[in-house]
C-alpha cells in the first residue's frame, strides 16, 4: 500500500459496453479520417513536429478530474516520449474520429487504460518500422526511447521527428496485436504530473465556455418560467425592443427542450448586463396551474404517509424478512432522509453559438457530454447531427450537471433567430440554481434484525423516491443490489413513488451521494445495538471473498474480498480501534461504499464545540486497480471528493419549493463550503489489486457522508439521520 497524507487541502454507464467499446476505440485511432494522411499525423491522437515535438490530442471534456493530462500519459508512455516533448491540445467534439467522448460516471479511466496506450504504442509501432525500412535492418533490432529509435548493433539513432512523414505512410498496425509496454518499465504513467492546465488559470488565461469571445460576439439573457414545467403563454416585447443595446426577442418552448420543460424568452444585444436589466421590461404571461401543490413541506407529507404502508414495487426480495425480523434477537428501525441539491457549479451555465450563412452550426460550449447534446439540437432544429461543431472548453464545474444539453439547446435556438453573428447565452446565479436538473431527494425506512451472535440476519428498506408509473425519475432509483442485501438470506427493498414538477439529474456520485449515507449510518446502528462497531460488522457480512452481479447490467458486480481490503485498510492506517469516544465533544466514525468500479473505506475524526463541527482528519483507502495513473491528479481528486462530500454532508442547503417554484436564489441561500470548513488533515492509502484501472472523479465522495454522521453520534451521542447535518 503507498500512503499519501494532504494537509488541508451509471448515470453513464458506457453506451458501449465492456470490451467492445474498448475494441472500438482502439480502432479508431488509426482509422481513415479528414486530414490523417498529413505528413506528421500517425493516426488521429498523435502528431510530431519537426523539432520533435509531440502533440497528442485530449478526446474528453476537462472538467477539473485531470483527464486532459492523464489520457496523454497514456499514449505518451507507449510512443516512448519523454514528457517534456509533449503538447496537449483539446480535441473538438467527433466521436466519428476519436470513439466515445463525454465526462461522466468516472468512465475515461476504464474505457480508456487499453485503447489509449494501444494508440501510443501503434504510432511508435509505425515510426520503428518505417526506420527499420529506412536502414535495410529488423524490426526486432531496434529500441525506442525519449522520442528516438535506435539500432544498438551500429549505433545509429534518428529522432521520431525525421521518421514522421515516412511513417505516416506505413501500413496501419493491428492495435489487438501491437505489443504493450511491462509495468515494470513505465517511465511517465505511475509518476506525478501537474495538470497541463494549471499554468494558464494561474495566470487567469481565458479557457472555460464563459470566456469564449468570437469576434461579434452577442449576448443573450433569459426571462424563465418561475415554476419548472409551467408553460409560456404569450408575452409583449414592446418596452423590451426600445432599450439601447437589445437587438431580437426569442421565445423558447416545451418541444425545444427535451429533457424536460424550461420555458423562456431570451433578449438578445450587444451587452450581457443590457440584456440582463432589459429582462425586467419584458410582460410575459406563464401557465403555472396545476403546479401549487408541490411543495418541499408536501413531499415530507406524502413521504411520511408512504412509510408507514407497504412499499407499491418490490425492488429485490430474498426469503422472508418480515419472520426473520421476528425471530432476531434484537431489532432496529430508523427513518433516514436526504433532500434535492442543485449542483452550484461555480461556472454558470453558458454556451456560445454561432449560425452560420450556409446553415452550418459551430458551438464554444463547456459540456460534459458533445454527443448527447449534438443529437438532441438536430433533434429539435431539424439539422444533420454532423453540420454542427462543437468547440470543448474547460468547464468550471460540472457535477453532472452538464451532462444534459438544455442550455447549448436554448442557445442553438438563439442563435437560429440572429444568423451569422455568434452569442453567448449565460444564466445569472438565480437562472443557474432555480432552474437546474436536481439531485433527487429521497426517504428511506430501514429495519434490521441481528441475531444474538451480532450477526446481521435481515434487512427491510422502503424507499421513497419521484417518479411515475413506477419508474423512479431520472438519478432518483437506486440498485436492487445495495449491499448487504445480495449477502443476507432474508432481506426485502421496495419502492413508492412521488410526483414531483422539478427535473432531476445526476450530481457528482448519483445515487451513491444518498444511498451510502442512508445504508452506512443505519448498519453502524446495527452494530451498535449488537455491542460491535460498524467495521466489524462489515467484515462479518462480507463473509469469504465472493461477487454479487449488479442489479444494472451495465455495472460490475460486487466483489466482497475487494471490500474487506479496504475496509481493513483504513482501519489499521487510521488505528481504528473499535472503541467509543470517552473524550467529550471528540467523535470518530467509518464508512464504505463501492460505486463506479472504486472500492473506499473512509474514517472522520472531528470535533463538536458549541454546536459547531470542525473536521480534523479524514483517511481513506481506497482500490482503484492495479495502476494510478497519474498519483498527483489522484490524489487531487480524493481531495475534491472528500471535500465535496462534507459539503453535501454539512454546508449544502436543501433546495427549497413552494407553489411548484424554486425559492433558492443565491449563494446566501445555498452556500459554497469555506477553507475553514474543510479538514485539517486527509489521508490516503492505495490498496493495489489485479483488477483493470477505474476512475477516481466519484467513488471517493460517497463514504465521507456516512463517516461524518457516524463521528458525530461518536461525539455527542446524538444520531442525525437527514441530510444536511446539523446540530444546531
Amino acid at each position: 500500500m503507498n500512503a499519501v497524507s494532504v494537509s488541508r487541502r451509471s448515470f453513464l454507464a458506457a453506451s458501449l459496453a465492456g470490451g467492445a467499446a474498448l475494441t472500438f476505440e482502439a480502432r479508431l485511432a488509426f482509422a481513415a479520417a479528414p486530414g490523417a494522411a498529413a505528413p506528421a499525423m500517425l493516426g488521429v491522437f498523435v502528431s510530431i513536429a519537426p523539432d520533435n515535438t509531440v502533440t497528442i490530442l485530449a478526446k474528453n471534456p476537462e472538467i477539473g478530474q485531470g483527464v486532459k493530462t492523464m489520457l496523454p500519459m497514456l499514449i505518451a508512455e507507449e510512443l516512448d516520449v519523454a514528457w517534456s516533448q509533449v503538447k496537449i491540445q483539446q480535441a473538438d467534439d467527433n466521436a466519428d474520429k476519436y470513439g466515445p467522448q463525454f465526462a461522466g460516471g468516472s468512465m475515461t479511466t476504464p474505457l480508456n487504460w487499453l485503447p489509449a496506450r494501444q494508440a501510443g504504442a501503434g504510432a511508435r509501432a509505425m515510426l520503428v518500422a518505417a526506420a527499420a525500412q529506412q536502414w535495410g535492418v529488423p524490426v526486432a533490432s531496434l529500441t525506442t526511447a525519449d522520442g528516438k529509435v535506435m539500432h544498438a548493433a551500429s549505433g545509429r539513432s534518428v529522432t521520431y521527428a525525421a521518421l514522421a512523414s515516412a511513417a505516416a505512410k506505413m501500413p496501419a498496425p493491428d492495435l489487438e496485436k501491437v505489443a504493450l509496454k511491462d509495468p515494470k518499465s513505465f517511465k511517465i504513467i505511475g509518476k506525478s504530473r501537474p495538470g497541463v492546465d494549471t499554468p494558464a488559470i494561474v495566470r487567469g488565461e481565458p479557457l472555460f465556455g464563459i470566456d469564449a469571445h468570437p469576434q461579434g460576439m452577442l449576448y443573450a439573457a433569459m426571462v424563465k418560467c418561475p415554476v419548472i414545467s409551467g408553460t409560456l403563454k404569450s408575452f409583449d416585447d414592446a418596452a423590451v425592443r426600445k432599450e439601447k443595446g437589445v437587438l431580437a426577442v426569442v421565445p423558447i418552448t416545451d418541444g425545444e427542450i427535451p429533457a424536460g420543460k424550461h420555458n423562456a424568452v431570451a433578449i438578445v444585444g450587444d451587452s450581457w448586463w443590457r440584456v440582463h436589466k432589459a429582462r425586467g421590461k419584458l410582460a410575459v404571461q406563464w401557465d403555472t396551474a396545476g403546479f401549487d401543490g408541490y411543495s418541499t413541506e408536501g413531499y415530507a407529507a406524502q413521504a411520511k404517509a408512504l412509510l408507514g404502508a407497504a412499499p407499491a414495487k418490490d425492488l429485490f426480495k430474498a426469503g422472508n424478512a418480515d419472520a426473520a425480523l421476528a425471530k432476531a434477537a434484537k431489532v432496529v428501525t430508523a427513518d433516514y432522509a436526504y433532500p434535492f441539491l442543485a449542483h452550484a457549479t461555480l461556472e454558470p451555465q453558458n454556451c456560445t453559438a454561432l449560425w452560420h450563412p450556409d446553415g452550418k452550426l459551430e458551438f464554444w460550449a463547456p459540456t460534459q457530454d458533445p454527443a448527447t447534446a449534438r443529437g438532441d439540437i438536430a433533434k429539435v432544429l431539424g439539422i444533420d447531427p454532423a453540420s454542427m461543431t462543437i468547440h470543448m472548453t474547460r468547464i468550471g464545474g460540472g457535477f453532472g450537471r452538464r451532462l444534459m444539453s438544455d442550455f447549448m439547446i436554448q442557445t442553438a435556438c438563439i442563435a437560429k433567430a440572429v444568423p451569422g453573428r455568434p452569442v453567448k447565452l449565460l444564466y445569472d446565479r438565480s437562472d443557474d440554481l432555480r432552474n437546474d436538473y436536481f439531485r433527487p431527494g429521497g426517504w428511506h425506512r430501514m429495519t434490521a434484525g441481528v441475531d444474538a451472535s451480532g450477526a446481521l440476519v435481515a434487512l427491510k428498506d422502503h424507499f421513497i423516491t419521484f417518479g411515475e408509473n413506477g419508474k423512479p425519475m431520472r438519478a432518483a432509483g437506486m440498485l436492487a443490489s445495495e449491499f448487504p442485501g445480495p449477502a443476507l438470506a432474508d432481506v426485502h427493498y421496495g419502492m413508492s413513488l412521488l410526483k414531483t414538477n422539478l427535473t432531476t439529474g445526476w450530481l457528482r456520485a448519483p445515487t451513491s451521494n444518498a444511498v451510502a449515507f442512508v445504508f452506512q449510518g443505519f448498519l453502524d446502528e446495527v452494530a451498535e445495538a449488537a455491542g460491535t462497531d460498524l467495521p466489524s460488522l462489515m467484515i462479518k457480512t462480507l463473509g469469504a471473498p465472493r461477487s454479487f452481479p449488479s442489479s444494472d447490467p451495465d455495472e460490475p458486480a460486487f466483489d466482497t474480498g475487494r471490500a474487506r481490503g479496504v475496509v481493513e485498510a483504513v482501519c489499521k492506517f487510521a488505528g481504528w480501534t473499535g472503541k467509543r469516544s470517552t473524550t467529550p465533544g471528540k467523535g470518530r466514525g467509518f464508512g464504505f461504499y463501492f460505486s463506479h468500479r472504486g472500492y473506499f473505506a473512509e474514517v472522520v475524526d472531528l470535533t463538536v464545540t458549541d454546536g459547531q463541527i470542525t473536521i480534523d482528519k479524514v483517511w481513506v483507502a481506497g482500490d482503484i486497480g492495479s495502476q494510478v495513473i497519474n498519483p498527483m491528479g489522484a490524489e487531487h481528486q480524493m481531495q475534491g471528493a472528500v471535500i465535496d462530500g462534507i459539503a453535501q454532508a454539512m454546508v449544502w442547503q436543501p433546495t427549497e419549493q413552494k407553489a411548484g417554484a424554486i425559492t433558492t436564489e443565491n449563494f446566501g441561500d445555498f452556500p459554497l463550503i469555506r477553507i475553514n470548513q474543510t479538514p485539517g488533515e486527509v489521508a490516503l492509502t492505495w490498496v493495489v489489486t489485479d483488477n483493470p484501472p477505474t476512475g477516481l472523479g466519484e467513488p471517493t465522495l460517497p463514504p465521507v457522508i456516512p463517516a461524518i454522521a457516524n463521528a458525530i453520534k461518536d461525539a455527542t451521542g446524538k444520531r442525525l439521520r437527514s441530510l444536511p447535518l446539523t446540530l444546531a
